[in-house]
């Protein structure tokens, strides 16, 4: 059955229905067909839940570049840039979305955002091209059908860490790359610590019930030390909110329903 607002253009906070079977989320014709009929939708809570972290770590200063990844139809860049954070560059897998975010834009006079399609897997910028890379909900389509959060399947840690290494390559010397998500550390950390990744490793949380992760690496600054995490730890328990059950968001978590 047909899931998508049909007779509405507009689906201004979010959806109260997602897709039929999570594997949807990794297809691009799902993703444009959405994008087609819904003008917005924050995965992860909006910017305000999250600014007092982002201004730790972003500082509006010029020259500045930041890169997102999967900007989809969030607000988040119009959101960092209307905080001073110049330099912006959208990226997005689907023609749709770049389409619709460069007239959205537009229609706010916002011109010094520049929106393109492109492949997170395969970013097409020249080495340390920018200052930060920030995703948010866009890591966690990787994993949607990953299988056992434990072991994941090959394919997704491929994808993964294809993700990983272009964004470590684009960062300059003491880049930031910040990635927000609903992955937890121990299942995020054995792919942040690879060896080949210069960068040291911190996280905060935000949100209520379920916590989302608020992950910073930093370029270079990583421990000599330093060994990748690959034990398990204790699975933990959460608690969810009635609010975010009824949430997409629920439905796009990693096996929650194992934990």
């Amino acid at each position: 059955m047909d899931t998508e607002p049909t007779s509405t253009p507009t689906r201004s906070v979010k959806s109260s229905v997602g897709p039929s079977n999570v594997s949807s989320y990794l297809d691009p014709l799902y993703w444009d067909k959405r994008f087609s009929s819904e003008e917005h939708y924050e995965w992860l809570k909006d910017y305000s839940h999250f600014r007092h972290l982002i201004q730790l770590y972003i500082k509006p200063i010029s020259p500045t570049s930041v890169l997102e990844l999967g900007c989809g139809n969030s607000q988040l860049g119009e959101e960092l840039h209307r905080d001073g954070i110049t330099g912006l560059t959208c990226i997005d897998l689907s023609a749709v979305a770049v389409d619709n975010m460069q007239k959205r834009l537009l229609s706010k006079g916002i011109k010094d955002i520049q929106v393109l399609v492109a492949d997170m897997l395969d970013l097409p910028f020249e080495k340390e091209s920018f200052d930060v890379v920030i995703e948010k909900g866009t890591m966690d389509v990787v994993f949607v059908d990953s299988g056992d959060p434990w072991n994941p399947r090959p394919e997704t840690v491929k994808k993964a860490m294809a993700m990983l290494q272009g964004v470590h390559r684009v960062l300059k010397p003491d880049g930031v790359f910040v990635s927000i998500s609903f992955g937890q550390p121990h299942f995020r950390r054995p792919l942040f610590e690879a060896p080949e990744f210069s960068w040291s490793i911190e996280w905060k949380t935000f949100g209520d019930g379920f916590h989302y992760f608020f992950y910073i690496l930093k370029k270079g600054r990583r421990m000599t030390d330093s060994k990748p995490c690959m034990e398990k730890s204790d699975r933990p328990s959460i608690s969810l909110y009635q609010e975010e059950l009824e949430d997409e968001n629920y439905m796009f978590r990693t096996n929650v329903e194992e934990l």
